[in-house]
């Protein structure tokens, strides 16, 4: 096909290479119109497109898919030449490049059921992310991460010694510099200092639907005041125990005659999905925040 001066193909039944413009702005008038123009200007194909006006904050959220082979300069120019116009209106956004996989870091506990379903989705190519490693406070894991080819480091949070223990593990953190780091039923609360070093940077997995059910045993909460829902939330970490921003969330139908254990049993399906679908809205730069909410273009 020949757009322009440039002669290529593009086919929408594979995943081509592509530049992901993700912006956070005050909303006016133009927005859309200047962001649109300036792609067309430098023979940028739009894939994909999304947008949303938030009446409550005022401000406006896009997210751009653009076919990379289109430009004639990669991720790094389209930011710089991007700069200009973000200026004018207020802009914070990024660019990505889908060629470039996130670097995750996972951390567990001993319940290995959110993590053994990333890495098989993960392995069969369903997902795709480059793994760090696995860091856990207990060795129950290690065979299991081992035998998938990733690094695998059981650091001991002790309960008289925590601040040590995440000492010992942020130096893990900060050997592999992950994009994003997943608490995979990592039963461990991380200290706020921790939260305020990877800011919108640590996914968690909770076994209830919050705001329902904070802090822990929340099947044993929701069972014993009888509710007839019971879910998972995805969402990120901040100092304030489980009120960091949702991306994702699902729930079961349940009853007077489900016991805790059954419950227990139901909740793990819906934890694995739940964080894979969030997980993959991160990775995908599907997810804006907006204050203590988040604007998720699924």
């Amino acid at each position: 096909m020949l757009y322009g001066d440039l002669d290529f193909r593009y086919s929408g039944g594979m995943q081509s290479r592509r530049f992901i413009l993700k912006l956070v702005c005050p909303d006016r008038v133009g927005i859309v119109a200047a962001v649109s123009g300036f792609l067309a200007e430098h023979k940028g194909w739009i894939v994909e497109s999304q947008n949303h006006a938030d009446p409550d904050s005022k401000m406006f959220f896009m997210r751009q898919e653009i076919l990379a082979e289109s430009l004639v300069f990669g991720a790094e120019e389209l930011r710089e030449r991007f700069e200009l116009l973000a200026s004018k209106f207020g802009m914070d956004f990024t660019v990505s490049d889908t060629a470039v996989l996130k670097k995750v870091l996972i951390l567990v506990s001993r319940q290995g059921h959110c993590l053994d379903d990333l890495l098989y989705r993960r392995r069969s190519g369903e997902m795709e992310f480059d793994l760090r490693a696995v860091v856990s406070n207990h060795e129950d894991s290690r065979r299991f991460v081992e035998w998938h080819e990733v690094p695998f480091h059981c650091v001991p949070v002790e309960a008289g010694n925590r601040e040590g223990g995440f000492r010992a593990m942020d130096e893990v953190f900060e050997r592999y510099s992950p994009d994003v780091i997943v608490l995979a039923r990592f039963m461990q609360i991380l200290p706020a200092w921790v939260c305020e070093k990877y800011p919108g940077r640590i996914i968690n997995i909770h076994h209830s639907f919050l705001p329902s059910f904070v802090g822990g045993r929340p099947y044993h909460q929701a069972y014993e005041r009888g509710v007839k829902y019971v879910g998972a939330t995805c969402h990120y970490v901040t100092s304030k125990l489980d009120e960091g921003p949702i991306i994702e969330q699902d729930a079961f139908r349940t009853n007077h005659a489900h016991t805790v254990e059954e419950l227990v049993r139901a909740g793990r399906d819906v934890e694995k999905a739940v964080l894979a679908r969030g997980l993959r809205y991160h990775l995908e730069d599907r997810v804006l925040m907006n204050g203590i909410k988040t604007v998720v273009f699924d």
